[in-house]
């Protein structure tokens, strides 16, 4: 699974997160094209007390590779629809289980967890799960937080329903 990302060169944009995504004893697939820009966006949270909810967790590699890069203050929180991903609470993140297309499922996420400083979407591609994720987030990011959302190049695909007036590109 890990075939799809560069050869790690010291002192390359986006080395240090290539490092720690090959360091990660589970599988995560990511496109090689994000860990420069992950790299850049997500450097300022490096060593700080944040909170960073990834969805789209369910073989775990993403998970440790963030604790990694981001160090031991950082709180990793992982979303999934699949309840096998709870496994990965014995290893000391906090996992919730639902699903990203319910906005009660986020009322209650954020009724338990706060306020947040990051979140990536590696859930769902479809254009709901992207809107109703990115609408349901955006008012619990702290000031000065981010959102990333992964493979937005589903909004020109016809298998996901594009184009589309309401695609997420558009939205």
């Amino acid at each position: 699974m890990k075939s799809a990302v560069p050869k790690y060169e010291e002192n390359k944009p986006g080395a240090d997160l290539i490092e720690c995504y090959l360091a990660a004893q589970h599988p995560s697939l990511k496109h090689s094209s994000y860990f420069q820009v992950y790299q850049e966006v997500l450097e300022k949270y490096r060593n700080r007390s944040i909170t960073f909810v990834e969805i789209g967790v369910l073989d775990g590699g993403s998970l440790f590779m963030w604790r990694k890069f981001f160090g031991d203050a950082a709180r990793i929180i992982g979303i999934d629809l699949n309840p096998d991903a709870m496994k990965w609470a014995e290893a000391g993140f906090e996992i919730f289980i639902g699903s990203q297309e319910d906005s009660k499922f986020w009322q209650s996420f954020f009724d338990s967890v706060g306020s947040v400083d990051v979140v990536l979407d590696d859930g769902g591609h479809s254009n709901s799960q992207q809107i109703i994720t990115a609408h349901s987030v955006l008012p619990h990011i702290r000031d000065g937080g981010t959102l990333l959302v992964e493979d937005v190049h589903a909004s020109y695909m016809r298998d996901f329903g594009n184009p589309s007036r309401y695609s997420f590109i558009s939205y």
